[in-house]
């Protein structure tokens, strides 16, 4: 190869980067344009399209790379020297971190994931210490109560780019200062002061305000989620101001939102004060820029592989018919690879269920399904694999592991944030935190289906509890859309008889599903089953399911709300019109 090319070759990829982010920001940008206009499809489709824009890129960048060098191999040598020139590319680049990241995937595609070493690739950053740099655009603006709180909050919302008339902007304020002041107090309100992001983050049907409460011992979340009612006017449906509301917001088992973040690095910093408990990797993850999110996620397990002495292990719950998962112990992921060989029940290809993971991070996730990040020819050191572990990966996953002696390298697998697997969770709880976990449940079976997800496989060892106490789908081999399911009722019996049989007395057709067998498996337990019952009876109803599918035809698409029902100013204060319900 000539020299002189590894330059070009560096430039190549950072303007392929460029014009990739040029993307993102182009369809980001669009957020606010689609919520004025309530076009919902397209708020669906944006997100679809601004996920597959990475990829495309890198493709794109790839061919070029392949013209240029016509097609030749490169020797180890040549591709230090480009790893070497792009390095000197990003001192002075505002968003360096993704770049890295960006080359990368380059690199991966180019080499089919192979030889991933520290020195043709930045697993670590070449430049750690611009992380907490100072950000040289302000990302947000300071509103302090000179004179109270009304005209402070009134400056914050009339300052906001929406070009649509407020339902009763008075009355929101009234509501916001009626919440400040039962959380806070009233003689604490005079001492405190908001920062706001200049940019709203949009997601589903709301534009968030996110910005940071300042008070007299801390920092807490100030974040005001915008809602439009049909007749095209804004209200605020309810203000979230602790740590763990704020979490949830921004959680792992949510959509990215759209927000313009011409620095990324800067604003994952500034969310980090009110997001104390999320990584890196989570924060870069909310705000869509999951690839990057990838490779930090991977960064954070490389740290606290490092500083462990744990060893791999099964994961704890019920063992899985498709997937393998393990995990290390002390380890907030978990680790899933598709079987060789799957159960006799389970009809499916291992490339439908990489389908069907990917059906998930496109679709609207709507806090109910757990995010991933998928990986290629993953390394473990063998002495960190428990010998149980290594036992089964050999028996169920042959044909995707291969050993290097010391080490063992997976063709394949998911990492999927840890959860507590919900039959287990029901197995050690009572009282009130048995019922939670149960409304949580049928809530999380609601939402998706409303969303247009059936899971499938409803069985509470395929949901986990968050550390919100929160229920989350994770087992996604036989998801699909409700508009492709028939549900029907089960015809009466024929003879007394046939209640008996073991096969149906009446014919089942692919895709059929029968609402009233939920019973069978979700309320044996009789701690369950009056608790069930009583919360979410119409689930075992095949009309139900028909009038959910009814709406999704027509082209609704539901609310979906980060906070419990209770939380939205119309049920505390009660003020806001039927029309705000239904938007």
């Amino acid at each position: 190869m000539p020299r002189g090319l590894e330059l070009l070759i560096a430039q190549t990829i950072l303007q392929g980067f460029d014009a990739q982010y040029g993307r993102f920001l182009e369809v980001t940008s669009g957020a606010q344009q689609r919520f004025e206009q309530a076009d919902w499809h397209a708020v669906q489709q944006a997100m679809k399209s601004r996920i597959h824009l990475y990829d495309h890129h890198v493709g794109l960048v790839v061919e070029q790379l392949r013209c240029i060098t016509d097609g030749k191999s490169t020797d180890a040598d040549f591709l230090l020297r480009v790893k070497e020139h792009y390095t000197r590319l990003l001192p002075d680049y505002p968003r360096f971190e993704i770049a890295e990241s960006f080359f990368n995937s380059v690199y991966c595609r180019l080499f089919d994931h192979r030889s991933l070493t520290p020195e043709r690739l930045f697993i670590f950053s070449s430049q750690p210490e611009r992380r907490f740099r100072t950000i040289p655009r302000p990302l947000a603006k300071d509103f302090f109560p000179d004179h109270g709180w009304e005209p402070l909050l009134m400056r914050i919302l009339s300052d906001l780019p929406l070009r649509l008339p407020w339902q009763n902007k008075s009355r929101d304020i009234r509501y916001i200062i009626a919440h400040l002041t039962e959380t806070l107090g009233e003689d604490a309100l005079p001492r405190c002061h908001v920062q706001v992001a200049n940019e709203l983050f949009y997601r589903n049907k709301a534009a968030w305000l996110v910005g940071k409460l300042t008070i007299p011992d801390g920092t807490l979340p100030f974040l005001l989620p915008i809602h439009r009612t049909d007749e095209g006017e804004l209200f605020v449906d309810t203000c979230l101001t602790t740590t763990a509301e704020a979490s949830i917001v921004f959680g792992f088992a949510r959509s990215y939102f759209m927000v313009y973040a011409p620095l990324p690095a800067a604003l994952v910093e500034w969310l980090r004060e009110i997001l104390p408990g999320k990584t890196t990797a989570e924060l870069y993850m909310a705000i869509g820029c999951q690839k990057h999110a990838k490779t930090e996620s991977y960064r954070e397990y490389l740290c606290y592989l490092a500083e462990s002495d744990e060893k791999f292990i099964e994961a704890p719950g019920i063992r899985g018919m498709v997937m393998l998962v393990f995990t290390l112990p002390g380890f907030d992921r978990v680790f899933k690879i598709i079987k060789d060989k799957f159960a006799p029940q389970k009809e499916m290809s291992a490339a439908h269920v990489r389908a069907c993971y990917q059906l998930v991070k496109e679709h609207d996730r709507v806090g109910r399904m757990a995010d991933t990040q998928e990986f290629e020819n993953f390394v473990l050191d063998k002495r960190q694999i428990d010998p149980a572990l290594m036992a089964l990966l050999r028996q169920e996953v042959p044909e995707k592991i291969t050993d290097l002696g010391e080490h063992i390298v997976i063709r394949h697998l998911y990492i999927e944030r840890r959860m507590v697997p919900l039959n287990i969770w029901l197995e050690q709880v009572e009282g009130q935190q048995l019922r939670d976990a149960i409304e949580e449940y049928g809530n999380a079976i609601r939402q998706l289906a409303a969303a247009n997800i059936f899971p499938g496989d409803m069985l509470f060892k395929n949901f986990g509890v968050t550390r919100h106490g929160r229920v989350v789908f994770y087992d996604y081999d036989e998801i699909c859309y409700m508009t492709e399911v028939n549900f029907r009722d089960i015809p009466p019996a024929r003879y007394p008889e046939d209640e008996l049989a073991s096969e149906p007395w009446y014919s089942v057709s692919p895709g059929d599903v029968f609402p009233e067998e939920f019973r069978h498996w979700l309320c044996a337990d009789p701690r369950i089953g009056p608790l069930f019952e009583e919360m979410h009876a119409d689930l075992f109803r095949a009309d139900y399911w028909r009038a959910l599918q009814t709406r999704i035809k027509e082209g609704h698409v539901e609310d979906v709300y980060a906070y419990r029902r209770r939380q939205r100013f119309s049920v505390r204060y009660g003020a806001i019109s039927s029309t705000a319900n239904s938007s």
